[in-house]
């Protein structure tokens, strides 16, 4: 089976965001939640809350990010 990028979610206190997205890119989220919860056994009543992990771990991957980020004060 292949591995997915993201693993079971934490339960974290979120910050309320609304955003737009292409329909295409809705339907992949909706399957994304669907084959995540097929693999870890945790249900997702709502496939928007994979948005948060995904960014996250983009941004930990992006190494590009990395090496600005230490640049920017905080």
């Amino acid at each position: 089976m292949t591995k997915l990028k993201l693993g079971a979610l934490s339960d974290d206190k979120p910050v309320k965001l609304t955003i737009e997205m292409p329909a295409a890119i809705h339907r992949d989220l909706v399957v994304y939640a669907k084959v995540l919860e097929r693999q870890t056994g945790q249900t997702l009543d709502d496939p928007a809350k994979l948005i948060s992990p995904m960014l996250e771990r983009f941004m930990a991957t992006d190494r590009g990010f990395a090496k600005l980020r230490r640049e920017v004060p905080k």
